[in-house]
């Protein structure tokens, strides 16, 4: 390769994945996921209820939210919350992680339900997308198998697992999971995102300084086929065999107290008590 990348990898070579579960405590099943200098938290919740269109037809749904925080890259960025309309940036890549883990999942087999999926990046140093929707697929994976095992559904309804990775085209060189200074010279850019036996979820590319040839688009296939195994095989070796049934920070988590244990602080039935 003539091409030499910033730290020194192969055209096919992913940077050093590590997953660690359960980040945070009130989620279902949480991971933080770190790819070189991308670092992304997300977490599965169930939930409830359908959208509209979904209403009486008893299957669920699955949706995603995605954001960046405002000092996960270089240069601050404004918060979601604090401006009257999303980001469409944003809101893009939620639909995307959405679609591309929806065919993974039995809707059908998890009632009129939502299973939500929130994705935050917490340090962006490119691959933000493809790194969220590994993440998510891995707490869905977490998630499916606590839900089976605590007789929430019949079997674990998150079906097999989705990865993916950006691949780029700099200097005529065909490279796996860019970084932010690879992406930002490259003259192609491609999002695949595969199952774990290497069929198709979902492509985006797009030749941004030149055409792509069909010949090279085929090397880009080859090497995210290759990056993605690599991806897959790292995830597989950090996974514990024996997922707790729950989130173990749960059980350190104090319940809320319902309505009718709650009692005023100030009231004459608490004077008299005393």
């Amino acid at each position: 390769m003539s091409f030499k990348r910033i730290d020194n990898r192969l055209a096919t070579e992913v940077r050093p994945v590590r997953i660690t579960l359960d980040a945070y405590g009130y989620a279902q099943a949480s991971v933080f996921y770190e790819q070189g200098n991308t670092k992304v938290l997300c977490g599965v919740t169930l939930q409830p209820g359908v959208p509209p269109f979904l209403k009486g037809q008893r299957v669920g749904w699955l949706s995603a939210e995605y954001a960046m925080l405002p000092t996960a890259t270089h240069q601050r960025t404004q918060r979601d919350g604090s401006q009257s309309q999303r980001n469409a940036r944003s809101v893009e890549i939620s639909r995307l992680i959405g679609r591309c883990l929806r065919p993974v999942v039995d809707l059908a087999a998890i009632g009129e339900r939502t299973i939500i999926i929130d994705c935050d990046v917490l340090q962006a140093d490119g691959s933000t997308r493809v790194a969220c929707i590994t993440a998510a697929s891995i707490a869905l994976q977490v998630a499916g198998k606590r839900w089976a095992q605590r007789k929430i559904f019949d079997k674990n309804v998150a079906g097999m697992q989705v990865a993916a990775v950006s691949v780029g085209v700099i200097d005529g060189e065909v490279c796996a999971d860019l970084s932010y200074e690879e992406d930002a010279r490259g003259d192609a850019d491609f999002n695949i995102i595969l199952t774990e036996h290497g069929d198709i979820i979902e492509i985006q590319g797009t030749a941004e300084n030149a055409p792509l040839s069909w010949d090279n688009f085929g090397v880009v296939r080859t090497t995210a086929q290759a990056a993605i195994k690599n991806i897959l095989l790292a995830i597989a070796e950090q996974m514990p065999q024996n997922i707790a049934m729950t989130n173990p920070q749960l059980k350190n988590a104090q319940p809320r107290a319902t309505k009718e244990e709650k009692q005023p602080i100030f009231s004459l039935a608490n004077r008299l008590a005393k």
